[in-house]
């Protein structure tokens, strides 16, 4: 184990990483396959149909492998900041940047893919209210921002322990 980190701060690429692939996984597995209000291409390539359930069911499946990469590249981020001899996170500072990142996940998601493409909204069933898209978005706002207040008390919480091992490992 290395120790050119000792004393640093935890990454926080590792708890927003986590945070865009459960936020992603939440949204397809709760969006698309529990409730079934829309799919990756619902508002393209209508799931009613059979060749439009499998091109919809293709889109999802790339879309869960990308989560399921962010969550990778989180673990890998995670493993290594420890073999660096980093300080762990407290449950305040990960959990923060994990709120962070699911809420960074919604706005991006509710902007480029509900807004700008138009490939789905939050309930295509319903024709796509702009109503609920909306919600998506505040949702991700709210995230963000209370992610990123426990966030800071993690910071706080973390600290001091920074301090204590830069110093103990002093020059």
């Amino acid at each position: 184990m290395g120790t050119h980190g000792v004393g640093r701060l935890p990454p926080r690429t590792s708890g927003l990483l986590f945070g865009l692939g459960l936020g992603g996984f939440v949204d397809g597995i709760v969006l698309h396959q529990i409730l079934q209000w829309h799919h990756m291409v619902s508002a393209e390539t209508a799931p009613t149909t059979l060749a439009g359930l499998e091109t919809n069911t293709l889109a999802d499946g790339f879309f869960h492998l990308a989560t399921w990469v962010c969550v990778l590249a989180a673990s890998i981020t995670s493993i290594t900041a420890w073999r660096q001899g980093r300080l762990a996170p407290s449950y305040s500072f990960h959990f923060g940047l994990v709120l962070a990142g699911w809420g960074i996940f919604n706005l991006v998601e509710g902007v480029i893919d509900h807004q700008l493409l138009g490939v789905h909204h939050v309930r295509d069933d319903l024709g796509g209210p702009l109503s609920w898209d909306l919600g998506f978005l505040a949702s991700g706002v709210l995230l963000v921002g209370g992610g990123l207040l426990l966030h800071r008390r993690g910071v706080r919480q973390v600290r001091p322990r920074a301090t204590r091992a830069a110093r103990s490992t002093g020059p």
